[in-house]
C-alpha cells in the first residue's frame, strides 16, 4: 500500500432491528453525581432499543448502588474545567453543595429521574445490576448494604463471562 492508497472505509451498521442478541456491558467506576448519569442514561437507551444490558459497579461507582449514598451523590467543580468556574473557587466551603443542587435542578428540569428512581426504571426494563466483589470486600459492604435490585456481588471474571460478546463501556 502506498501513501496515496487508502484503507477501505469501515461503515458501522446501525440497523436497530438487529438489536436482538446484542449485549451492552457498562462498567461504572465513579460515584459522583455527574459520573453516575452517563452510565444510567446509556443503559436506559440500550434497553429501549432491545439490547441486553448489564451494569457493573466497581470502586467509587459503588456509591451509585450503596443504600446510604445513592440518593445523595455530590458534584464538585474542583478539578473539572468543563464547569467554566475558576478552579480556586471549587475548594471553598459550600461550593460543592451549590454545584450539586444546581446540577440536580438541571437534571430534574429535563424530567430525568434521580439516581434511585433511574436504577428502578433500568431494572424494570430488564437491565441487570452487578456489584464488584473486590470493591465490596475493600469497603466491607455486603448485599444488605446495596440497592435491593442488585443481582449479586460477583468477581470481574464472572462479569466478563456473563457479558461475553458484549460491547463494553468503561465510565
Amino acid at each position: 500500500m502506498t501513501s496515496m492508497d487508502t484503507a477501505p472505509a469501515i461503515v458501522p451498521n446501525f440497523d436497530t432491528e438487529g438489536a436482538a442478541g446484542r449485549k451492552l456491558a457498562i462498567i461504572c467506576s465513579k460515584g459522583s453525581l455527574d459520573m453516575a448519569y452517563p452510565g444510567l442514561i446509556l443503559a436506559n437507551a440500550a434497553l429501549g432499543e432491545g439490547v441486553e444490558t448489564h451494569l457493573f459497579f466497581t470502586f467509587w461507582g459503588f456509591e451509585i448502588i450503596n443504600r446510604k449514598t445513592m440518593g445523595d451523590l455530590k458534584f464538585t467543580p474542583l478539578g473539572n474545567p468543563a464547569t467554566h468556574m475558576p478552579q480556586g473557587l471549587g475548594g471553598l466551603p459550600g461550593v460543592t453543595h451549590m454545584a450539586t443542587e444546581r446540577l440536580k435542578k438541571a437534571i430534574a428540569d429535563l424530567d430525568v429521574p434521580d439516581v434511585p428512581e433511574f436504577l428502578e426504571q433500568i431494572v424494570a426494563s430488564g437491565g441487570h445490576l452487578w456489584a464488584c466483589r473486590m470493591s465490596a470486600d475493600m469497603n466491607h459492604l455486603t448485599e444488605q448494604d446495596l440497592y435491593e435490585e442488585v443481582e449479586g456481588i460477583i468477581s470481574a471474571s464472572d462479569f466478563i463471562e456473563k457479558t461475553e460478546g458484549a460491547q463494553l463501556l468503561f465510565i
